[in-house]
């Protein structure tokens, strides 16, 4: 009983009186700690190589972009296969050229800017799925350090458990306590392994989802970092104008743009000129032959298609304007569960853990005297197995969040041009 009353006394928001266990283990398996994980996966993820194949497949748009149009050889035969002197090729006229388009209208340079537009758009994708993965894996390793902790919770209730029905079995034999105290104590050592089982089973899933995402084998966290008690903050507003957010929809709107500019070159017409050599069968001789052919814009004169561009500019402007006040909605709503969450772990890991602690341990050597009775007893270790439990609780969703405020708030890169 005495060691189990010191090691109450000892509990943090792990709460570990299985310390020594927890040691020998870690002693076994490396620690793996938050910043370890996250350059792990920088280093290989497939969700790095699709962000990094849209770069590619961006910049050969780029090339594709910047390409003129073919050639043509031209082919005729005139005079052949007719009546009279034009039977057979007597009197045939063979011509060959090459016919080369002339674009105008800036059309190649429109379709280059839209294809930068695109680059800047894909490396910015990039980005936010480097931002993507590192909030995936902080929560994911959040997720995992809360059940690590909740195990040795559970480990700790079957100790304390065990050590209730040996007294209880005390108690019932010497004539002090009826029977039914001992069933009650049984039945929650049973409820405590039942519990155990449960904790380790989702324990498990929760490494087993870190380590496939890491693409190695985990073994101890860091429980450091988990345990951590935030400090009092204040809120104070965030800016949200240079976020990877905003700044993919302004990329968006930029791509909008070119795709105006290019729908508007798409209206002035093409031009088309040949030069070809001509052979007359019945002379031999050999004479050149130009040629320049210029399309009508009769039943399309491309207004349709620049209409469609400029609404969607429109379009893509409203959804700048959209994200930006998604942004600042979010940062405010993260922030401030993060400032809820980080009072929650102060007053459960702090003054309420000491006071439940505490009553658990008076409850203990009352019961043991005889002086408390059993309910007493059961109800103040319910209570601090919900604080213990609820001071997880906090600090897992004090990461999350925080984990989500800085995804929210990643500052996007400076243009090429802005930087030094």
């Amino acid at each position: 009983m005495h060691r189990i009353i010191a090691a109450v006394l000892a509990a943090g928001a792990c709460a570990s009186s299985l310390q020594a266990q927890t040691d020998r283990s870690a002693a076994s398996a490396p620690v793996l700690t938050l910043a370890e994980a996250l350059d792990r996966t920088g280093t290989s993820s497939p969700f790095q190589d699709a962000a990094t194949a849209g770069i590619r497949a961006a910049e050969a748009q780029r090339r594709v972009a910047g390409l003129r149009p073919n050639p043509s050889i031209v082919g005729e035969a005139e005079n052949v296969a007719g009546t009279g002197i034009y039977q057979g090729l007597r009197s045939s006229e063979t011509t060959l050229g090459l016919a080369l388009p002339l674009e105008l209208g800036g059309k190649r340079s429109a379709r280059i800017a839209v294809a930068e537009a695109q680059i800047g758009r894909a490396g910015l994708q990039a980005e936010i799925a480097r931002a993507d993965l590192r909030l995936r894996v902080t929560q994911t390793y959040n997720a995992a350090a809360a059940a690590q902790c909740r195990v040795i919770i559970a480990e700790d209730q079957i100790g304390i458990a065990a050590e209730v029905l040996r007294a209880a079995r005390v108690r019932v034999q010497a004539g002090r306590a009826s029977p039914l105290e001992e069933q009650r104590a049984d039945v929650a050592r049973i409820s405590a392994e039942g519990a155990l089982e449960r904790t380790r089973r989702s324990a498990k899933a929760a490494f087993g989802n870190l380590a496939r995402l890491l693409g190695m084998p985990v073994g101890q966290l860091d429980r450091s970092w988990f345990d951590a008690v935030p400090s009092t903050g204040t809120m104070r507003p965030m800016a949200t104008s240079g976020t990877l957010t905003v700044a993919a929809a302004r990329a968006d709107l930029d791509t909008a743009s070119a795709q105006v500019r290019l729908a508007r070159s798409q209206r002035v017409p093409d031009i088309t000129v040949s030069a070809s050599a001509r052979r007359l069968e019945q002379t031999n001789d050999v004479a050149a032959v130009f040629g320049v052919s210029i399309p009508l814009n009769v039943f399309n004169n491309g207004r349709a298609s620049i209409a469609v561009a400029e609404a969607q500019r429109e379009q893509s402007d409203a959804q700048r304007r959209v994200a930006l006040l998604d942004a600042e909605q979010d940062v405010a709503t993260a922030q401030a569960e993060a400032e809820n969450a980080a009072t929650t772990a102060r007053n459960a890991a702090g003054p309420a853990l000491a006071a439940a602690t505490e009553a658990a341990r008076i409850a203990r050597i009352g019961y043991r005297e005889g002086k408390f009775g059993q309910l007493d007893l059961l109800d103040a270790e319910r209570t601090l197995l919900e604080t213990r439990t609820a001071a997880i609780d906090a600090l897992a969703a004090h990461h999350d969040a925080q984990a989500r405020l800085e995804r929210l708030t990643a500052a996007a890169p400076l243009p090429k041009d802005d930087q030094r």
